[in-house]
């Protein structure tokens, strides 16, 4: 799966790792639904440093589609609430 990182460029991540990933969204969405700022920032955190951590950076020029986009690092909750989907900013 390429998962887009706003701000950031792309990377490959494994179906195996969805389902880690999947429970750091929850958790984002959690301090999201509760307006934790504090909390949003760290989770938001989390979720990035753990894809980064998992995938594998594609190439600048690279033009693969993205089936993920994930905010960039410094955006808003407010930002992060308009990208959320019925499951989340990572389905599955």
């Amino acid at each position: 799966m390429i998962v887009r990182i706003m701000g950031e460029g792309q990377v490959e991540i494994s179906s195996d790792d969805i389902a880690v990933l999947n429970e750091l969204d929850g958790e984002l969405e959690s301090a999201i639904e509760t307006g934790d700022e504090a909390s949003f920032r760290v989770k938001l955190h989390a979720l990035l440093d753990k894809v980064r951590q998992v995938g594998k950076t594609l190439p600048d020029d690279s033009l693969e589609p993205s089936e993920l986009i994930l905010p960039p690092a410094d955006a808003s909750i407010e930002e992060v609430r308009e990208m959320l989907g019925d499951q989340g900013l990572i389905p599955g």
